[in-house]
């Protein structure tokens, strides 16, 4: 298994983070971060999941310590959170962000225009083992997908490769691209 050089400074940056960490994780209350997609001088859209009924549920970032650089996003359907991942698609010429069910049930993820469209979320390019995620409008117009914290910092959302080809992983069934990760904007 090759690791790339992202993982391995993203592993290094954890790691000299929490070499200092001495908080107990269990007495440290998580902290729940708005995943939100956004264009300069445009008001925020909400992210959510879907399901194939056309329920719709949260999509969050959880901050579980002090840490701010790493988080997992989640989307938070019936009491459970499910792990939201990048699929490759070879009919798309994005890769769409998914959620996926502990029965392998896949989620659309999508954002959320005040008047009521509905904006396809998806990988639109890659710099390295980064895909830039974005909410597209009608193709022609780019949102960017950021994650909130109650006050008011922000983390961009990215998809994260750490392995050399299309197939990163298997989550509950499905063949996974990348991960999907609210990151630090230094990162």
């Amino acid at each position: 298994m090759k690791i790339s050089k992202l993982f391995l400074v993203l592993l290094v940056s954890v790691f000299t983070f929490n070499s200092g960490y001495t908080q107990d994780k269990e007495a440290f209350k998580e902290i729940i971060w708005h995943i939100k997609a956004f264009k300069p001088q445009v008001k925020l859209l909400n992210i959510k999941a879907i399901d194939k009924k056309g329920d719709i549920y949260d999509v969050k970032a959880i901050q579980d310590s002090d840490q701010t650089n790493l988080l997992s996003v989640k989307a938070f359907v019936k009491g459970k959170r499910l792990p939201v991942k990048m699929l490759f698609s070879d009919d798309d010429i994005y890769y769409p962000v998914k959620a996926i069910g502990e029965d392998g049930t896949i989620y659309d993820i999508k954002a959320f225009t005040e008047d009521g469209k509905v904006l396809p979320v998806k990988g639109v390019s890659k710099s390295g083992n980064i895909i830039h995620i974005r909410a597209i409008y009608e193709d022609k117009i780019f949102y960017n997908v950021i994650a909130v914290s109650p006050q008011g910092e922000t983390n961009t959302v990215k998809g994260i490769k750490l392995k050399e080809g299309d197939l990163e992983c298997e989550v509950n069934g499905v063949e996974i691209f990348a991960h999907i990760k609210s990151l630090k904007h230094s990162i």
